[in-house]
Parts: structure tokens; C-alpha cells; sequence
């Protein structure tokens, strides 16, 4: 028997490969599925069955390219949605055999009214993993207010509800020694105290992850509710691609990865209304970018701000990348659910400049020298981070603009003057600063390295939270 977690650190996302006498599942696949196609070419098995674990609001997950490319059915636990694609609903405690091991299906609502995890026996007969989903974390349960956005007459309390039963009646009685495998890590929005680590006993969990503790139903749904923040604008649209279905990843891929020449890539630009999202690193896009293209960089959490800020999954895109990072830039739309990528610019922006178009820049400088233009004269600093880092700790007298209400934040901008802006490491701030220069805003001045390199110059003055209990 082979356990594989095959994890997908820019989701926080962990998918599952077993593998027993010649026979595999996969659990939870992401939206492009060669890999497990090769992964199971290579051991020489067969993919006898694609679990899922939920549908999930996250990321658009593989399980119909999979289950087309390979004949293997879908298994979800029970629900009654209507789906758009054959699939087995399988009813709490019906178990699957995969060569010489079994999948036991554990209906778990919660997260979702159709939330399910899978316990596996091993050879032996002994319960030796459990594939827990947005059940149960490493430090951490579901939230469940998601599905309340796209199922009616549900309340997160109602929810939260089901997640107290489901685990204290169908998980915490499990052995200790069961292995638990999540679906998410830390970094994922469908929890908000997950931990880095990505698998733990089930034993260890019952002793350290705070909901698992000892407490009335209503004392778990005011915890498990408190401090939760609003999800992703794209959740509810990749639940229902996840129910309904959507196109093959192959037809994605190639409508996406079209090469267009620079005078090609103008005219999409002028005649489709197509998003130019340049993915570059932020302090190569701010050196010099095509006039009204948007900076969200590829290595950082490319998809989630994506999905924050662009909210129609139809719109469509061109991409401006690094060459040679184009595929990458297209599956990880795809990921999530961005199916309309468009083309690409062939030769990426140096092929743009070398061709005499116009070109334009942001101002971007380092911490130093914006402490010393503070002490030649006021200046107006833009906090966008969230809020919650905001008060956490910021420079005195600074502004909390933060990037994932962008709209809201925009508001409280004077184009008449001028503003320093930064985040917590000068990703998030090259995005603001993108979008708001592509609507008109000319007077935005990038801070390198952000807050993390304004508290390492020591030179300005620092706010941070004092806790009110520490003040008794």
C-alpha cells in the first residue's frame, strides 16, 4: 500500500494518491490531472475511483477531466444536489475497495451539508488513515459559513451545529493512532487557525486543536464563528462549477496558451475588453509595464488575489509573464476557476518594449528614503493590509487601506496627492498600486519590501497593539 499527499503550496491544498495491487484512488484532485494520470502510468495501475471529499469552494477541482480520462467513477458522500456530470452518491458507511485496501465513506456535514470523510483500512484490516477534507484540519475545523452562500434556508449557526455533532459523534471516537490527512494547510481561507503542518494523529489533535475540546454545542458554534473573515469573492462561483461542471482543462489550456504577437496582443487588449494581467515579480512590473495592465505576481498567492479582485470568472484575460511561465500562469487561473485567458504576449514585455509602444513606470522606493522625506515634510502613508495586521501593529499616523476591499480603499484616495504605499512585504502593494494607476490615479509611491523593511530601518516611529488584559 502507497499513501502519497501531493501537496500544492500557492492553495494550500493537499491531494491524496493510494495505491494498493495494482488499483489507485485519488482524493481531491487539483484541475490539471496529468500528473496523476502519469503518476499511475508510471506504478503501472489503474485509477479505480476519484473520491471527493466535498465540493469545494476553493479551487475548481479535477475530478471530471479525471474520472473522463480514466473511466473511473466519482464518489462523493451523500448529498442531494443535482450534479452536472454521472458521479456514485454514496450513503455513510459504504465502503470501497481499492486492490487490497478499503475506503470507508463517514457523512461528516459542516463545512457542507455533503461533507464526507474517507477512513481507510489498510491490508490488515486496520483503520490505519483518515482523509478528513474541510472537516477537520491540523489545528483547525471548516468554517462553516461557506455553504450558506449557495445553499438557501441554511445559517452558518445551523451549520456549525452539524460540525459539533459530526465531530464528536463520527471522528473524536476514532483510535488515536489514525493519521490524519487534511484537504488544506495554512495560508487556505476555509479555516483560520490551520497550522503549517499538513498531517498529525488523530490522538494529538484531540489533545491540541481547539475545537476538538471539551464544550457545549453552543460554546463550539461562538468559537468556531468568532473571527471569521469574508471568503473570496469566487467561492460560491467554484462551488457551483464544482456541482454543474466545466470545461476539459485541455480546452482551457490551449484557448489560453495562444502566443500573440505584440500587434496582436493591442488589438485583444482594444477589441475585447480582456483584463491585461501582467504576472511579473512587482519590482520588475513598477521599472516599466504596458499602460493599464494589472500586477498580481505569479510567485506569491497568485490565485487567491485574483479571485479576490477580479470577481466575474467569464472575464476575460491576457497575460503579460516572465517567457517560458505562461502555462503556469494559465493553469493556476484555471485552478480557480479563470477559464478565459485569451493569449499571451509572445516575447513578454521586452518584445512590447523593443517594439516602441508606450511604456509606464511606478515610483518605488526604499523604507529609508521615505523616513527621510518624513522629516523633510507630512506625507501620507497607505497601510493596505488587512485590517487586522493593520492593528496589530503599523506606522503612527499611517492609513489602512486595505487591498482586499480595494473599492472601499479607493475611496479614501485623493488623486490630488501623494501617497506612500505598502503591505507587509511589497506584493500586496504593487497590486493596489496597479490597479489604482490603471483607473487614474497618477500620485501612488511603492515602499520596497514593505512594513517588514520600514520596522528593519529603525527609523520610524511603530504603534503596536497591547492586548487589554495585559493593561489590568
Amino acid at each position: 500500500m502507497k499513501i502519497e499527499q501531493i501537496y500544492t503550496g500557492c492553495l494550500a491544498q493537499g491531494a491524496y494518491y493510494i495505491e494498493s495491487n495494482g488499483e489507485a484512488a485519488i482524493i481531491d484532485p487539483l484541475r490539471e490531472v496529468q500528473p496523476y494520470l502519469d503518476k499511475a502510468a508510471e506504478n503501472n495501475v489503474t485509477i479505480k475511483y476519484v473520491f471527493e471529499t466535498h465540493f469545494h469552494a476553493d479551487f475548481v477541482s479535477g475530478h471530471q477531466d479525471l474520472s473522463e480520462k480514466t473511466g473511473a467513477p466519482i464518489v462523493f458522500g451523500p448529498t442531494t444536489a443535482a450534479m452536472g456530470f454521472d458521479a456514485i452518491v454514496a450513503e455513510d458507511g459504504q465502503v470501497f475497495e481499492i486492490g487490497n485496501v478499503k475506503l470507508k465513506v463517514i457523512h461528516t456535514p459542516g463545512h457542507t451539508m455533503e461533507s464526507s470523510c474517507f477512513l481507510l483500512i489498510n491490508e490488515e484490516g486496520k483503520e490505519e488513515a483518515i482523509f478528513t477534507g474541510d472537516t477537520l484540519f491540523i489545528g483547525d475545523v471548516g468554517r462553516p459559513d461557506l455553504a450558506q452562500k449557495v445553499i438557501a434556508d441554511l445559517t452558518q449557526e445551523k451549520l456549525a451545529a452539524h460540525l459539533y455533532d459530526s465531530l464528536r459523534e463520527k471522528i473524536m471516537p476514532l483510535s488515536d493512532d489514525l493519521i490524519v490527512y487534511p484537504a488544506h494547510g495554512a495560508g487556505s481561507a476555509c479555516g483560520k487557525k490551520m497550522s503549517k503542518e499538513t498531517s498529525d494523529t488523530l490522538g494529538n489533535q484531540k489533545k491540541t486543536n481547539y475545537a476538538l475540546q471539551e464544550m457545549t454545542k453552543e460554546e463550539f458554534i461562538k468559537e468556531v464563528l468568532t473571527g471569521l473573515t469574508p471568503p473570496p469573492a469566487y467561492f460560491p462561483q467554484n462551488v457551483v462549477m464544482n456541482i454543474k461542471g466545466y470545461d476539459s482543462i485541455d480546452t482551457v489550456m490551449e484557448r489560453g496558451i495562444r502566443p500573440l504577437s505584440v500587434e496582436a496582443f493591442e488589438a485583444a487588449a482594444n477589441e475585447t475588453g480582456a483584463l491585461m494581467l501582467d504576472a511579473r515579480d512587482p519590482q520588475v512590473f513598477a521599472q516599466g509595464f504596458i499602460p493599464n495592465a494589472i500586477n498580481i505576481g505569479i510567485d506569491g498567492s497568485f490565485a487567491v488575489w485574483v479571485g479576490t479582485l477580479v470577481p466575474d470568472l467569464k472575464q476575460e484575460l491576457l497575460i503579460i509573464a516572465e517567457p517560458g511561465r505562461e502555462e503556469e500562469v494559465v493553469t493556476r487561473l484555471a485552478r480557480v476557476g479563470y477559464d478565459f485567458t485569451i493569449g499571451y504576449l509572445e516575447g513578454g514585455f521586452e518584445a512590447w518594449a523593443a517594439s516602441g509602444k508606450e511604456v509606464d513606470t511606478i515610483t518605488s522606493i526604499p523604507a529609508e528614503e521615505l523616513a527621510a522625506r518624513m522629516e523633510a515634510g507630512e506625507v501620507h502613508i497607505l497601510d493596505v493590509r488587512k485590517n487586522s495586521e493593520h492593528v496589530s501593529e503599523h506606522v503612527i499616523g499611517a492609513e489602512n487601506a486595505p487591498l482586499d476591499y480595494i473599492n472601499e480603499s479607493m475611496a479614501q484616495v485623493d488623486k490630488n496627492k501623494t501617497y506612500y504605499v505598502h503591505c507587509a512585504g511589497g506584493y500586496r502593494s504593487m497590486i493596489f498600486n496597479s490597479i489604482l494607476r490603471a483607473r487614474g490615479y497618477d500620485n501612488l509611491i511603492d515602499v520596497q519590501g514593505g512594513f517588514k523593511a520600514i520596522q528593519e530601518s529603525g527609523k520610524f516611529q511603530v504603534s503596536a497593539y497591547v492586548c487589554p488584559s495585559t493593561l489590568l
